[in-house]
């Protein structure tokens, strides 16, 4: 039996199904939330079909997970771009992705959270962006993903007395996902344009970002909590050359 069970969200392709490889090689169990199962065979991986942006939904398959499941990380991975200029934002697309992003992590922490408190131990790490500091046609994206950080650093002000920490990982430009190539096109030369304004001068991969989340989740890192990890290849720094 694992000592460790983490759920995910969106761990199906991309970061998420790096972050599910990495935690079933790091002998946890793992539940994969997501409207697909992961192409993963693993005896200590399991598969449940939602959809987030169903609160409905979400909450009966959590409260459902959590009765067969002791739960101790929870990693909220699933995320949704939606890009548009403000003169093109729609409303119903805020509110998709505040209920994906936001809505969800609040359904499921909530389901999780009576095992870690009766174990003395959790971790919760939500994955923002780095597009929060500001990006062209990220409105509803970059808004709903900077309040994860919000609810990041209440959760971990909440929660600490329990044993759980709470953090969360910026990650961005990460190629190889599908949310990365639906805005830029594999092969497009805008890639290394891209690659060249970043300080390490390459894009990212999600087992970079993978390996952050894990380290927000081991255990032996009790004394980290409300923190945000930007993995963005110094694209947070803001720096101009000149």
């Amino acid at each position: 039996m694992s000592e460790h069970t983490a759920l995910v969200t969106g761990g199906s392709a991309g970061i998420g199904l790096e972050i599910c490889r990495q935690l079933l090689a790091a002998d946890y169990q793992v539940i994969n939330l997501a409207r697909r199962p992961a192409p993963l065979q693993h005896r200590r991986l399991h598969n449940f079909a939602v959809d987030l942006s169903d609160a409905a939904a979400t909450g009966a398959l959590a409260a459902d997970i959590a009765a067969q499941f002791c739960i101790d990380t929870l990693i909220h991975n699933a995320g949704l771009i939606r890009p548009a200029l403000i003169e093109e934002v729609a409303i119903e697309d805020l509110n998709y992705l505040t209920q994906v992003h936001l809505g969800a992590g609040i359904i499921l922490t909530q389901a999780v959270l009576p095992a870690m408190k009766a174990k003395q131990f959790g971790r919760i790490i939500n994955m923002s962006t780095r597009a929060l500091q500001g990006l062209e046609t990220r409105t509803c994206y970059a808004a709903t993903k900077a309040a994860m950080i919000a609810m990041t650093r209440t959760w971990a002000l909440e929660l600490g007395r329990y044993g759980i920490t709470v953090n969360a990982v910026a990650p961005g430009p990460i190629a190889a996902t599908e949310m990365f190539h639906k805005v830029i096109p594999e092969g497009s030369e805008k890639i290394q344009a891209i690659a060249a304004g970043l300080p390490l001068k390459r894009i990212g991969q999600p087992h970079d970002v993978a390996r952050a989340a894990m380290f927000f989740a081991a255990p032996e890192n009790s004394f980290i909590t409300g923190q945000t990890l930007f993995v963005c290849g110094g694209a947070s720094l803001g720096g101009l050359s000149l």
